[in-house]
């Protein structure tokens, strides 16, 4: 009888998990049903060899719950930033962070921290498929007062990750809608001799607040910011990146692929979607192993799109309509010397 992938249940202190292990029985990976987040991503580089590491995820269950840096946040209903917390959908005015004085910061939604449940594991002796589910009522946040069913469906192989985040408008209006995701990805540490490949055209211009500017004043052509492009593979160096890049090319494929590699090893991730945006967030403000790690999140729209006029289609999640976001990584082995 042949082997297949396995998935048991597990914790994380007081949190659930599940583990998700190889035929072998080796690990593959780990995920927190608090916000449906990834923890661990595990690939065996070499036939016989050991497992590896390839993400920077919560190390126990006081981050988990912190939150801090969004490692592997699910992104949804908003990816990035709602400028102060304020927004106008419908005619109406919605506060997310109503009776906040000073300092008005939101990021990355609410999914990242809802309470999802596994609504169905499949497993063959190639892949392992979770669908972990949530929803979201117009009483479960301030500001947003709109119904939402939010199913997420990862797909573990021996060496990617698929992923894909649908929601469906269970209300009765039109309901502003977009996804992301905010993985770390490491292949040495630090980070700083990996090599990063964006296909990207355009660079999102911010302010200090890191809101893009009005209008058309946000798109930058990366031709002008050649210290920001990385269409042909580039060192990181000592770069200082927290930055959306758009106009994503696709491959023959049709994937839009993002590509981190170590020279040393010749190993890669490719990052793939096949729509949206990509930002890119060398970790140099987190709390803990700044620069160990480089966070390349897709993500459906730009920071504050919310408020931004060229997106309002893109958002608009109509009565009992359902849309998904698919994305995920791939990871290549060492290249041997000839």
């Amino acid at each position: 009888m042949t082997a297949e992938y396995r998935i048991t249940e597990s914790r994380l202190g007081g949190e659930p998990t599940l583990t998700v292990s190889a035929p072998d029985g080796s690990p593959r990976a780990v995920v927190a049903l608090y916000g449906a987040t990834l923890l661990s991503w595990q690939v065996t580089p070499e036939a016989g060899g050991e497992p590896k590491e390839l993400t920077d995820g919560y190390r126990d269950e006081k981050e988990l719950l912190a939150q801090d840096g969004v490692r592997a946040g699910l992104l949804a209903p908003f990816p990035n930033r709602v400028a102060e917390g304020r927004y106008r959908y419908g005619g109406r005015d919605h506060d997310l962070l109503p009776g906040t004085h000073g300092e008005r910061l939101i990021y990355h939604g609410f999914a990242r921290e809802a309470p999802f449940v596994l609504a169905e594991a499949d497993t063959t002796p190639d892949a392992a498929r979770l669908l972990l589910r949530t929803s979201i009522r117009p009483d479960s946040h301030p500001g947003y007062p709109f119904a939402l069913d939010l199913t997420v469906v990862y797909t573990f192989t021996a060496r990617e990750v698929g992923i894909e985040i649908g929601a469906t408008n269970v209300g009765g209006t039109t309901a502003p809608y977009a996804a992301g995701w905010h993985p770390y990805f490491t292949l040495s540490r630090p980070i700083d001799d990996l090599t990063l490949r964006v296909p990207a055209d355009t660079l999102i211009r911010t302010d200090a607040a890191l809101i893009p500017l009005p209008g058309e004043a946000a798109r930058l052509p990366l031709d002008d910011r050649p210290d920001m492009d990385f269409r042909s593979p580039r060192r990181l160096g000592d770069a200082v990146i927290d930055a959306c890049y758009a106009d994503l090319v696709p491959g023959p494929d049709g994937r839009i692929e993002t590509v981190l590699t170590d020279p040393e090893t010749g190993e890669e991730l490719r990052i793939w979607q096949h729509t949206g945006y990509l930002h890119v967030f060398t970790g140099d403000t987190l709390a803990r192993d700044r620069r160990a790690s480089i966070a390349l999140e897709p993500v459906e729209t730009t920071t504050n799109a919310f408020n931004r006029p060229e997106h309002s289609a893109a958002l608009a999640l109509e009565p009992d309509q359902t849309r998904s976001f698919a994305f995920g990584v791939r990871y290549g082995g060492p290249k041997r010397a000839v």
